[in-house]
């Protein structure tokens, strides 16, 4: 009788162990990296993951950061670029969300999946930086986290018209100096934009600059342009920085001046910003900049990471989570986000800056060689 106890207890145990095993076996890890602040990673680890994780039973999904800017997204291209060199039949990444500099290498590269026509918020891709990232064709192969701006925010109690253009703002300002303040070129990425639309207003063949082909003689023809900010600069306040120039704002101690615009209006819904302050994208326009949702070529679960980026770029995910939470504008379409979005949020983020004017002045950097071309005009003639 024990020894039949005994069996039977050993056969429950073995058929617990097979189950937990099998348990164990069903259970797939979508492997995601992400560039950017560690509040993408958390937007992963803290939202999405968790939402998609619950709608796909037996998923586990796993995020790692590999920081902001080049350095983190150039990461991300040296361990795809290094399991193609080993001639790896599958790679152990499934999704990756880099900047647009090393998206665009990565294309040429080879280390991209063309995906986008294959799910169902493909066709709601429908901003320039879809399409094009710094010049490389990269139509097909990402999806837009979300889309960053830049934008000149102003005091509407110091300002009743705002500047609309750049030839508006340097009448302003020759008229009212001090009024409007910014980081120059190494305090910032706002006070980068700013220099970035004066040279596509003043610079010439600003297609040529965002889209290529690059040529070196091209440079030559921004003296002008250079000299006039120069000129321009001479009647600004140089801020401390992108927090600086909203700090100098909401003391009054500008009038007006270029940011980003989530963090303008995180700064507003935490209370560190007046709430009458306004924003205007300033013609023919200024830049920003998407991180992307992107497929590597040999990804292990590509059906598992196609649905997790339609999920990420799904109208709701995108009001929810990136406009809502971040205050960034969607990576999709703003008009099929709308019908989900609180009307209050709606507005918050849109009456300023409607969606036809964020898709007409809304502009990408530039080529990486013009960019470094015009950091290094700048120092030489605007800084000297």
């Amino acid at each position: 009788m024990k020894l039949l106890r005994r069996s039977l207890a050993v056969s429950i145990a073995l058929a617990l162990g097979g189950a937990s095993l099998a348990a164990q076996a069903q259970t797939t890890t979508l492997n995601v990296i992400s560039g950017g602040s560690q509040n993408m990673v958390d937007y992963v680890t803290d939202y999405l993951g968790p939402l998609f994780e619950k709608l796909n039973p037996g998923v586990k999904v796993s995020v790692v950061g590999t920081g902001p800017d080049d350095a983190g997204s150039q990461k991300m291209l040296e361990k795809l670029q290094a399991q193609k060199t080993a001639g790896m039949a599958t790679w152990d990444t499934d999704v990756i969300v880099p900047n647009q500099q090393k998206t665009g290498e990565m294309v040429r590269d080879g280390l991209l999946l063309k995906y986008r026509d294959s799910i169902p918020t493909g066709k709601y891709a429908v901003s320039q930086s879809a399409k094009q990232a710094l010049g490389v064709n990269v139509d097909g192969y990402v999806m837009p986290m979300f889309e960053s701006q830049t934008a000149l925010a102003y005091n509407p109690d110091l300002i009743k018209t705002p500047p609309a253009s750049y030839d508006e703002l340097r009448a302003f300002v020759a008229k009212n100096p001090k009024s409007f303040g910014y980081n120059g070129l190494k305090g910032g990425m706002s006070g980068v934009a700013f220099v970035v639309g004066w040279m596509y207003a003043y610079g010439g063949s600003p297609e040529t600059v965002q889209q290529g082909p690059y040529d070196a003689k091209s440079p030559v023809g921004w003296k002008k342009a250079f000299a006039d900010l120069k000129s321009f600069n001479q009647q600004v306040v140089f801020t401390p920085g992108n927090a600086g120039t909203l700090d100098m704002l909401n003391r009054g101690e500008i009038a007006m001046g270029p940011v980003w615009v989530d963090m303008f209006q995180s700064w507003k819904a935490e209370g560190r910003l007046a709430p009458n302050m306004k924003l205007k994208i300033l013609s023919p326009g200024m830049p920003g900049q998407p991180y992307y949702y992107a497929i590597p070529a040999k990804a292990k679960n590509v059906e598992l990471a196609k649905k997790f980026i339609a999920l990420a770029t799904s109208p709701q995910v995108q009001a929810d989570g990136i406009v809502r939470r971040f205050n960034w504008y969607p990576g999709i379409d703003a008009n099929v986000v709308k019908p989900v979005l609180d009307p209050k949020v709606w507005n918050q983020l849109f009456v300023d800056v409607t969606p036809a004017e964020l898709a007409r002045n809304g502009k990408p950097f530039p080529l990486a060689p013009y960019f470094k071309d015009l950091r290094e005009q700048y120092e030489a003639q605007v800084q000297n």
